[in-house]
């Protein structure tokens, strides 16, 4: 089908991620899986395959469960989420994905770019299966890449920033040193620039590669986010998976602002302790996408090429629920005026 943009397809996932856990069965492949409903091979249907953190990172990995969560209650099937195993190979991965569509599942969905190589190797295998990617492209005839506009979440989070900070300097924390996270921090630096050239950004990766743990360690990103409160940072933002909990955690602490990432972090319940300090967060549906891949294979009708999701369709965004968010001078008429920019064009907004 080609590269196109989506049409408007969902709102922005406000389901509560983090529900009761499902019961856990051994996989073949590592890891553990959930697997929910009954019945043959049939009935079954979306399964997703978690990237580094796993479900429960309160973000990424919770986004996507979300939507699996959403199909299985609409349509009654059974679902299956598999964890991701400590120091795993492309080649485990690609049993995961392989014993998944085995199993009769459809779609299944690999959550983040970690799969890329092992959806090329899997995928042609059965051409009969629909798979999903997710902040990938793998081309195939029977392979959907769900890819999200990150930099223009990441910029409103900018402007927010920018608006909210009263030392003119903010932070930002990438979880692994790559270009997925380069566009989070491209489009947040972007946004505070536009909106004041005086605020200066601190930018800081956790690790070179998610082996390190950068996208799984909150005490990586509480030692990066206290490094740079120390520096006066009063507005931080971590585009870091399970590691971005240690940067809210730190952030509330000191009694400083704290933008989540993926999910709207003021509303989960293991982040309560610090929800007074998370101002926004930068939206990405993942479960938006990962519903919509799901619906399009219950109708018969399966959506394959590249989908891409952006502020356009609400497949991006930014959070408005802390009630802190409406009483910033100006914030909500900047993040406005930026979201119509970006909208109409007028506002290019770089991934690099």
């Amino acid at each position: 089908m080609g590269n196109f943009t989506m049409r408007r397809i969902s709102k922005l996932t406000r389901v509560a991620v983090g529900v009761a856990s499902l019961g856990l069965v051994a996989t073949a492949c590592g890891g553990t899986s959930g697997e929910s409903g009954g019945g043959d091979s049939k009935d079954r249907g979306v399964a997703i395959a978690y990237d580094v953190g796993g479900k429960g990172d309160q973000s990424f990995n919770d986004a996507a469960y979300a939507g699996l969560t959403k199909a299985k209650d609409e349509y009654g099937y059974t679902t299956a989420d598999i964890e991701p195993t400590e120091g795993e190979t492309d080649a485990d991965k690609e049993q995961r994905l392989a014993s998944l569509a085995k199993q009769g599942y459809n779609p299944v969905i690999g959550v983040g770019f970690a799969y890329t190589l092992a959806m090329k190797a899997v995928a042609p295998k059965y051409p009969d299966t629909t798979f999903g990617i997710v902040d990938s492209v793998v081309e195939g005839k029977n392979v959907a890449s769900l890819v999200f506009a990150e930099e223009q979440a990441s910029y409103l989070a900018g402007v927010a920033a920018a608006k909210a900070t009263k030392s003119d300097i903010v932070g930002f924390v990438g979880g692994v040193d790559v270009p997925l996270i380069h566009k989070f921090e491209a489009g947040y630096k972007q946004g505070v620039q536009d909106t004041n050239p005086k605020v200066k950004v601190l930018s800081q990766y956790l690790t070179q590669t998610a082996e390190e743990g950068g996208f799984s360690s909150p005490d990586k990103g509480k030692a990066a986010a206290e490094g740079q409160i120390e520096k006066k940072a009063d507005v931080l933002y971590a585009a870091a998976g399970l590691s971005g909990q240690g940067v809210i955690e730190a952030a509330a602490k000191a009694k400083v602002w704290a933008i989540g990432v993926d999910s709207d972090q003021y509303k989960q319940a293991a982040l309560a302790p610090y929800k007074n300090y998370i101002l926004t967060s930068a939206l990405k549906d993942v479960g938006g996408a990962v519903y919509a891949l799901s619906k399009s294979v219950h109708d018969g009708k399966p959506l394959t090429g590249t989908q891409t999701f952006d502020l356009k369709v609400n497949g991006v965004g930014l959070s408005e629920s802390n009630p802190e968010y409406a009483k910033i001078p100006g914030l909500e008429d900047a993040v406005n005026k930026a979201k119509e920019g970006i909208d109409d064009g007028s506002i290019k907004v770089k991934t690099e």
